[in-house]
């Protein structure tokens, strides 16, 4: 996990990351109910998705109950419910321990791959003649080994199929996404198939696994096909979220200057509503990344217009606007995009937001914005205590405040989320040092910060130590 953190293609971008969460929660919800999560595991595994800057069409489990999502896969998917599929099965790999289960099964074959070793050494000291039987015997045992792992891990695929179909289902998505996404693989994944028989891979073969939910789709009754989200308008919201990850996969200026071409009228007239919104969304990025904000303000303006004609929701407009305000320095203008309105507590992009408004305030750099930004920085992570990117710019508005030991405990917070213990616990020392020295910035003394410095130092402390005995 640290690795992944320090990676420069980690992306924490809280648009992308906000809608994610919004098809990840109800699938968590719906394991849950299934009762696929144990209470043991569903308290001590974090359950969080990271999101990496790869073109590639994929996702991955890790162990403890992390996910990598890529761009790639988030720039194909045309509807919630193929992104539902593809978490879904992620999601079971875990849920069902299949990484834990393949240790145990790699363990179980070591002594038969030991004992092939050993039959091949006795073999060859029993027949000098012939040196070819040893290495057979030998060859032979890591072949039946590599055999068995290959068809264990495809059952394993097999089985995250079977129960991410179901919790897909449960949670309300539409099964046919299972099907159209395997469809994008099987497209995606076409220039890398090696052509290998059915048995050498780890994977079951695509064609096989969609014609084992469209049974499964056959054998459901009373599921809508449609998506689990109720919508009295438009939601053009899973299209502009491709272009976003395609703009943020591909940031060269070739790339996002083809943006450019695909906007003209021309070219918009030919496509419907949802790709329409699609191009000039990703446009608008596009040109706003490569500094053309008159551009940007013009083609954002379209993109505005055409929502309110198809009556769709133009929560990410506005956003993106706000964005572009920010990379522009205006934090007033961002900050009156960012109001909040009736409803933003129970809106998807409450975090993005909440973050993007704290980034408004603590750029005007007023005694009052920067109180506000802090205050609201304060209660999101008392709610969301694992949000990394909060307490980092919760550091930044303190520090903007005077408030020297609050802004280093809160980076060292955001240290230890990301599994970086070292670096949490050289600020923390480094608070303490400043707390010896009477430096405790414009502020004065916060006894109360000094007292969470010593504990989480403490806590740090303690968890290095254990770590160390683990290795």
């Amino acid at each position: 996990m640290r690795s992944l953190y320090r990676d420069p293609d980690y992306v924490d971008d809280p648009v992308t990351m906000a809608y994610l969460q919004s098809i990840w929660q109800p699938l968590l919800a719906a394991s849950k109910a299934r009762g696929e999560l144990a209470p043991e595991v569903a308290d001590v595994f974090a359950w969080e998705l990271l999101l990496g800057r790869d073109r590639s069409v994929n996702a991955f489990a890790l162990p403890g109950g992390y996910f990598g999502v890529h761009l790639g896969l988030l720039a194909v998917v045309s509807n919630r419910d193929e992104l539902a599929s593809v978490l879904g099965h992620e999601l079971s790999h875990v849920t069902q321990r299949h990484i834990a289960r393949n240790m145990a099964h790699q363990a179980s074959q070591s002594p038969w791959v030991m004992g092939a070793m050993i039959l091949g050494v006795l073999a060859a000291s029993k027949s000098n003649s012939n040196s070819q039987a040893a290495s057979a015997v030998i060859t032979g045992g890591q072949a039946a080994a590599a055999q068995s792992q290959l068809n264990f891990s495809r059952d394993m695929e097999r089985e995250a199929d079977r129960i991410g179909f179901s919790v897909m289902t449960q949670a309300g998505y539409a099964p046919q996404g299972f099907v159209s996404m395997f469809e994008k693989l099987q497209q995606a994944n076409r220039l890398n198939d090696s052509g290998g028989f059915p048995y050498l891979r780890s994977h079951p073969l695509t064609t096989e696994r969609i014609s084992d939910m469209q049974n499964r789709i056959g054998a459901l009754s009373g599921i809508s096909a449609s998506s689990h989200k109720a919508v009295s308008k438009p939601d053009f919201d899973p299209q502009m979220i491709s272009s976003r990850a395609k703009v943020l996969a591909n940031p060269g200026v070739d790339a996002l200057r083809e943006w450019q071409a695909d906007a003209q009228p021309a070219v918009l007239s030919t496509k419907g509503p949802a790709a329409q919104a699609a191009v000039l969304y990703g446009a608008t990025l596009a040109a706003y990344k490569l500094g053309d904000f008159a551009g940007a303000r013009g083609l954002s303006a379209q993109l505005q217009q055409h929502l309110q004609r198809q009556g769709a929701d133009e929560s990410l407009a506005q956003l993106l606007e706000a964005e572009m305000a920010l990379g522009q320095g205006d934090g007033t203008r961002a900050g009156a995009l960012l109001v909040p309105k009736k409803g933003d507590s129970t809106s998807m992009w409450l975090r993005a937001r909440v973050l993007m408004l704290a980034q408004a305030q603590i750029q005007v750099g007023t005694v009052q914005t920067l109180a506000a930004a802090t205050e609201r920085l304060r209660d999101w992570v008392s709610v969301n205590p694992r949000d990394a990117m909060a307490w980092r710019w919760l550091a930044s508005s303190c520090e903007s405040q005077g408030r020297n030991i609050a802004s280093i405990r809160a980076q060292a917070q955001a240290d230890a989320l990301e599994q970086d213990w070292s670096s949490a616990l050289g600020r923390l020392r480094a608070a303490q040092d400043l707390m010896r020295a009477g430096q405790w910035g414009a502020m004065g003394p916060d006894y109360l910060e000094a007292a969470i410095v010593d504990t989480r130092a403490r806590e740090v402390i303690q968890l290095i130590r254990e770590q160390a005995v683990q290795r």
